[in-house]
């Protein structure tokens, strides 16, 4: 597989994540906790929140922790595009 491909790939995978990210909050205003499509995504986003809410608490009904994973998605993309692309 070559490094353009495989690059191709993590810019993929990054932004179909960066998508879930973004419907995990929307939905988090529309739906309740127990919807099954809330709850599948929740079970692939929540992980990855989880360590960020430990380091970074909610400050008051601000939960800033998705905000920071899209942008850690985006730096780690961009950083493993870069050194496959080099």
């Amino acid at each position: 597989m070559s490094s353009y491909v495989l690059a191709q790939v993590i810019s993929a995978i990054a932004n179909v994540f960066s998508i879930l990210v973004f419907l995990s909050i929307v939905l988090s205003w529309f739906m309740l906790p127990d919807h099954p499509v809330r709850e599948a995504i929740d079970r692939i986003v929540e992980p990855f929140l989880n360590p960020i809410r430990r380091i970074v608490p909610a400050m008051g009904m601000f939960d800033f922790s998705p905000m920071i994973l899209l942008i850690l998605i985006q730096f780690i993309s961009q950083f493993l595009i870069n050194i496959l692309t080099r």
